[in-house]
Order: C-alpha cells, then structure tokens, then sequence
C-alpha cells in the first residue's frame, strides 16, 4: 500500500520554477560521493547532490525561504515533462512506496522533478534507506542507489547551520 503523503508533501510551485534556471550553487563539501552545496536562490538552503550513470542528477536539500526540503531529479531524457505542470507520483524508498506530486521543472534545459515537503524527518527517512526508485504512471522512471546519502545529509545540516 502506499503511504499518502499529500500532508507532508507541498508543491514547490514559483519556489522552483523561477530560481533553478539562474540558480548558481557554492559548493561547500564532498561527502560520501554526493556534493554538498549552498543554494542561494533558496535563502542560503544546502542540498547534497549526486550524479548517475543513467544520466540523473538527484538532489535533496532544505529550502530555507518555504521552510520544506525536497527531492529533485534532473535526466535529460525526460523530454515530455512539461514546465509547472504537477503530476502524480510514485517512489519507493527501498520496499516502502509512497505517493505524491511534483512539479515538472527545467534546470539549464533539462527537465526534471521536483517534491517538497514539509516534514524534515522524511529527508533522514530517505537518507537511511538503500534505494529510491521513482514512478510516474506506474513505470518506473529512475532506481538509484542512495548510498551515502545519510553522511552527506549530516553534512548539508552542518552547512545549513553555518549559513
């Protein structure tokens, strides 16, 4: 079954939509394979960052203005996704499904995906897990391995605290 997390989960709407097609990121540390890195665009926010094989850029980071964190995937070969449209989705984090939304989203002309939500505690849910493998129309999108994320994320939290 899946756990609904429309409570927790908010559209990132005009937070996204504007800030990530002139976003430049500080990069702040590398920790356990991910990139850790400031974003300006979102009131001095820290984010982890990692790139895959099959082409994706996963993000999840805090979003000091809106007061959420969020997951956000980038692939260059997600061409139909429109800008500001919201579709539902679905992910799992290891054996645990969940549903939501995301707002389609374009960084530097590559589409992407992002939720927002507003229960921190999921970013370290997320962070303890192996693997989040992400779903749109029931097809899977994009498996990805999360290894290192719960280090990485320890260390966006000190970033965020000196910001």
């Amino acid at each position: 079954m899946y756990k609904q997390l429309f409570g927790a989960i908010a559209i990132a709407g005009l937070a996204f939509t504007v800030p990530l097609a002139a976003q430049e990121l500080t990069a702040w540390d590398q920790v356990a394979g991910w990139d850790v890195m400031v974003d300006p665009s979102l009131g001095n926010g820290c984010l982890i960052q990692a790139a895959y094989q099959d082409g994706s850029v996963v993000r999840i980071g805090f979003d000091r203005i809106n007061e959420s964190g969020y997951l956000t995937a980038f692939n260059e070969s997600w061409g139909e996704i429109v800008e500001g449209e919201t579709y539902a989705v679905g992910f799992a984090l290891d054996d645990e499904a969940y549903e939501g939304e995301a707002k389609g989203i374009y960084l530097n002309g590559v589409p992407g995906a992002d939720i927002a939500f507003t229960n921190t505690e999921f970013l370290w849910d997320l962070a303890k897990k192996y693997t989040l493998t992400l779903y749109n129309d029931g097809e899977e999108v994009m498996a990805i391995d999360l290894e290192g994320s719960y280090a990485a994320l320890e260390a966006a939290v000190e970033c965020q605290e000196e910001q």
